[in-house]
């Protein structure tokens, strides 16, 4: 039955837009393990879609798979129309793959890395440097041309390694975790980058474990967890499905933490600890439960800086669904043979 509806909804997207990537029942072992277990997806061309999980959980091996690299020990999958297996030559033809190492030669500088790529493409020695040029500058990366890589912060070469990958632009990206160990701002920047090329049409297939990052890019969002897609839909759809608000609560003194989640734990269901030492969060089934909650909170003497409800965020979404958050396992990528997953 599971199948049957898989089958069906899928039909029915293709019939509202056409697929950039189609793939049904993919299935990848590595001896005893089976890092992918069945993954189907849908990706609609001109679109920014999520593959979303922990280390470990499946994604990198799907990339590999849909990019040709890997062949699939079962099901099946179609790039713009061509069979993967079939037909790799063509999909190598229509796609760039950005992993999360830089694929930049460091003893060259940032232009003469572009230069050559566009050589190996076929460009002729003019038309190579200007499409280098106007790469860098397009991504602020004219000052820094003419230094080795082996200078450039972590940011700059990750948006010198996405620049090599849209010598020529392809219509289908796939990005492997694009923005891991970059700085807040060097990832915004990376972010920016990847809404521009979605806005000239390019279909982007985003991996990433940082839930954010697929809030804040995806228009359609797939969960996967050992190895299999639990949930997918778009990000309000992901939330909604968890059926709940949330209350978030920021207190004056972090040193009651305790004392507030005890009193929330008595109202409220899965409080929760943030990240800052004075934040708490906590599923909430309806706004009357949640304002008795925090009138509690101030009985206690327990002073609140802010409150807020409203839907959850991401992480809880992936709490929900998975039963665990979105933080490393195990190391998927040493089985298939490429980076982390």
């Amino acid at each position: 039955m599971t199948d049957r509806i898989t089958q069906d909804l899928t039909a029915a997207r293709a019939a509202l837009a056409p697929l950039a990537i189609e793939a049904t029942g993919l299935v990848k072992s590595f001896g005893a393990t089976r890092a992918v277990d069945g993954v189907d997806l849908a990706v609609p061309a001109g679109s920014v879609y999520g593959v979303l999980g922990p280390n470990g959980a499946g994604k990198t091996t799907t990339i590999r798979m849909l990019a040709t690299l890997l062949r699939p020990d079962a099901g099946s999958a179609r790039i713009l129309g061509h069979d993967v297996v079939r037909e790799a030559d063509r999909v190598r033809g229509l796609i760039s793959l950005t992993g999360q190492l830089a694929s930049v030669d460091e003893d060259l500088t940032g232009r003469e890395n572009l230069v050559m790529i566009a050589r190996l493409l076929g460009h002729p020695w003019r038309a190579a440097r200007a499409r280098a040029d106007a790469l860098l500058e397009a991504f602020g990366l004219t000052e820094a041309a003419g230094r080795l890589t082996k200078a450039y912060s972590g940011g700059m070469r990750r948006r010198l390694d996405i620049a090599a990958s849209l010598v020529v632009t392809p219509p289908l990206m796939f990005l492997d975790e694009p923005t891991t160990g970059l700085d807040p701002r060097s990832r915004s920047q990376v972010w920016d980058i990847v809404r521009a090329l979605a806005a000239e049409g390019t279909t982007i297939l985003l991996c990433t474990q940082y839930l954010e990052e697929a809030d804040q890019l995806a228009e359609g969002i797939a969960v996967i967890d050992h190895g299999r897609v639990i949930a997918e839909g778009t990000p309000a759809q992901l939330k909604a499905s968890v059926g709940s608000s949330t209350l978030h609560v920021r207190l004056l003194d972090p040193a009651r933490r305790g004392d507030a989640e005890r009193i929330l734990g008595g109202r409220l269901a899965e409080v929760r600890p943030g990240a800052d030492p004075a934040a708490l969060s906590a599923t909430c089934p309806d706004g009357d439960r949640a304002a008795l909650a925090v009138a509690e909170l101030a009985g206690a003497g327990i002073g609140v800086g802010e409150f807020s409800l409203g839907q959850p965020s991401l992480d809880e979404v992936f709490l929900a669904l998975t039963g665990h958050v979105a933080e490393p396992e195990e190391d998927e990528a040493a089985l298939s043979g490429g980076g982390r997953a």
